[in-house]
């Protein structure tokens, strides 16, 4: 048994964080696994994890052997992947963090129509609104809802993206449209708590100043879709992504207000980070979501 089999075989279990967990996620029975990473801990003359019945963790010499070994896997893996693309056979499980909202969305279907397209890749997506250490935390790539930043990563813009402040007709026609973002401190709204902002709502004003407007509602949720659905039904303003909010602006379920208060400058970003050998088949993935989002842009 070679040494890279054992080191996938740690590196699996300590991202499924667990031996069952893995063993599950891989198709192998847990008894091998086991057996991988007991081999391994030999080889090296160190333990690397720690195994009650109840609890797992990893060693000192385990943190420091898991991000070597990761990175070791990612540039065997890349190199191989540079021989398939070369022959036309690009293969392989890419892992990919999104955010939830992303998911739940329309566009969402960039990843199912990408998976339909590319058979020989798995797609392990991982649905998660925090913003995820792709090489501490093992991500090939990730999608990225925000205004860029400094960063050591590489990020392609996929779309422009903003934020709308929408209301149902009825809750305008309830309330007053608010005429500046003051106002809607004195108005009911809609709270999203998964948002950045919270319930300070952020704007920018004629000098180009950004500052925030505190508001209350009756409703706090954690989900997009779920504010969607109350500022339709009337409950209060909203703050939602504008691909979120387009369509109901259209069919007029929602009315949008103080557009030119609203900060701009965001986008939806596939970043990964900086690599000797960037894989071929996240390459794929990549240029394959700008076309998608190029061409649903220009469908709109």
């Amino acid at each position: 048994m070679d040494t890279l089999t054992r080191m996938r075989a740690f590196i699996d279990v300590v991202e499924a964080e667990g031996f069952s967990a893995a063993a599950r996620k891989i198709g192998r029975s847990k008894a091998l696994l086991s057996k991988y990473v007991r081999e391994l801990e030999d080889e090296l003359g160190a333990l690397l994890l720690n195994r009650t019945t109840r609890q797992f963790s990893l060693t000192e010499a385990g943190h420091t052997y898991y991000k070597r070994a990761s990175e070791i896997v990612r540039e065997v893996d890349s190199l191989a992947d540079a021989v398939r693309e070369s022959s036309g056979d690009v293969r392989g499980r890419i892992k990919l963090s999104a955010p939830r909202t992303f998911a739940d969305a329309p566009i969402g279907q960039s990843l199912i129509d990408f998976a339909v397209a590319h058979p020989e890749i798995i797609l392990e997506v991982n649905l998660d609104d925090r913003f995820v250490d792709l090489v501490e935390e093992g991500f090939d790539l990730a999608v990225r809802i925000t205004r860029l930043e400094n960063s050591s990563l590489i990020a392609r813009r996929l779309l422009p993206f903003t934020t709308r402040i929408c209301a149902s007709p009825e809750a305008i026609e309830k309330y007053g449209a608010p005429e500046r973002p003051q106002d809607l401190s004195s108005r009911p709204c809609v709270i999203d708590t998964n948002g950045r902002w919270l319930s300070n709502w952020p704007f920018v004003g004629e000098n180009g100043q950004m500052f925030t407007v505190s508001v209350t509602g009756r409703i706090e949720v954690n989900s997009p879709m779920a504010t969607r659905a109350a500022a339709i039904s009337g409950l209060g303003w909203a703050v939602l992504p504008d691909f979120i909010a387009e369509p109901d602006i259209q069919s007029g379920r929602l009315v949008p207000v103080l557009d030119n208060w609203i900060p701009k400058g965001g986008g939806i970003f596939a970043v990964y980070p900086h690599r000797r050998y960037l894989p071929a088949k996240v390459r794929v993935l990549v240029d394959f979501l700008v076309q998608w989002f190029k061409k649903a842009e220009g469908d709109r």
